[in-house]
C-alpha cells in the first residue's frame, strides 16, 4: 500500500503556482489499489468523525469545505460517500443555484456570506462564490472589467474568514472529457438518474475548453497558504474518496480541537 500521508501535499496548489490541467492525468490513482483505498477511506472518515465531535464541543473553529467540478465530476457523489463522516447536526451542506432576484440585488458575495458555518460547525459548499469568475466568465454575463477583479475580492473575503477562525478547503474534482461523456450517458439511460439529465448539459459541454482555462485561472490566482486549492483525480470514485478524506482528515487534526474542560462536579456521584 503506498504512503498516504504525503496525498494532500500531492495534489495541493501552492500559491500563484500556473496550473495546467491538460499536464494532469484525472484516471491516475498513483499506485493505489482499490480494495486498499476503500479500506483506508473507512479509517480517515473515523478520524473526521471524531475530530468532528472535538470540533463541536469545542466550538472555537469552523470548517468551509468548497466543492468545484466541472458538470458530472462528483460533488453530489463526494457529499455522499464522504462527508457521511460527520454528524449533521453540525454540519451543513449549501448549494449555489442561478441568484434569485434578491441576491442579484446584492454583491454576489452576500449570499455566500450568510452559509459560512458557525464556530464549531463544517460547511461544504456544492459550487460556490467561484461561479462568478467561472459560469459568469464564460457565458460573458459580466465584462471582463468587472470579473477580473474578483480574484481580489474572494482572496480578501477569504482572508477575512480565515482571519476569524474559519478554515478553508477548496477542492477542485477533476475529470476527463470522456468520463464525462460517460457519466452523462449513465445518467440517460438510467430512469432514476434520467432526472439529472437535461439537454443544457450538452450545451455546456460544449464550453469544455473555456471551463478548464478559467478554472486554471481561479486556481492560479485564488490558492493560498490559508485557503488552498487542491486538485482532485475524480475519474475513479473511489480514488477521489481517499484523496478527499485524506485532506479533510489532515486539515481537521491539524486544528488540534479538543474537549473542553470538565465541569466541577462531584465524586461519585450517582444518578437517581
Amino acid at each position: 500500500m503506498p504512503d498516504a500521508k504525503d496525498l494532500p501535499a500531492r495534489f495541493r496548489v501552492s500559491p500563484s503556482a500556473r496550473v495546467t490541467l491538460a499536464e494532469i492525468d484525472p484516471d491516475d490513482v498513483h499506485g493505489w489499489d482499490r480494495d486498499d483505498a476503500e479500506q483506508l477511506t473507512v479509517e480517515l472518515m473515523e478520524r473526521m468523525s471524531d475530530a468532528q465531535d472535538r470540533l463541536w464541543a469545542e466550538a472555537k473553529h469552523a470548517l468551509l469545505v468548497v466543492l468545484q467540478g466541472i458538470d458530472a465530476a462528483g460533488k453530489d457523489g463526494t457529499i455522499r460517500k464522504v462527508m457521511t463522516a460527520f454528524n449533521p447536526q453540525g454540519c451543513v451542506v449549501s448549494s449555489f443555484k442561478v441568484p434569485t432576484p434578491q441576491e442579484l440585488a446584492h454583491d454576489y458575495l452576500w449570499r455566500v456570506h450568510q452559509r459560512v458555518p458557525a464556530k464549531g460547525e463544517i460547511g461544504i459548499f456544492n459550487r460556490s462564490h467561484y461561479e462568478d469568475v467561472l459560469v459568469v466568465r464564460v457565458h460573458e454575463l459580466v465584462p471582463e472589467s468587472v470579473w477580473s477583479k474578483r480574484y481580489d475580492q474572494i482572496r480578501d473575503f477569504e482572508r477575512l474568514l480565515t482571519d476569524t477562525g474559519t478554515s478553508i478547503v477548496k477542492l477542485f474534482l477533476y475529470i476527463s472529457r470522456d468520463e464525462q461523456r460517460e457519466r452523462f450517458q449513465e445518467r440517460y439511460d438510467n430512469p432514476r438518474k434520467r432526472w439529472k439529465f437535461s439537454l443544457g448539459d450538452l450545451e455546456e459541454r460544449k464550453l469544455w475548453d473555456d471551463y478548464l482555462r478559467a478554472y486554471e485561472d481561479a486556481l492560479e490566482k485564488t490558492s493560498t497558504d490559508d485557503a488552498p486549492w487542491y486538485v482532485v483525480p475524480a475519474n475513479h470514485n473511489w480514488f477521489r474518496n481517499l484523496v478527499v478524506a485524506s485532506i479533510l482528515a489532515e486539515v481537521l487534526d491539524n486544528l488540534k480541537p479538543s474537549y473542553p474542560p470538565e465541569p466541577d462536579l462531584p465524586k461519585d456521584l450517582v444518578i437517581e
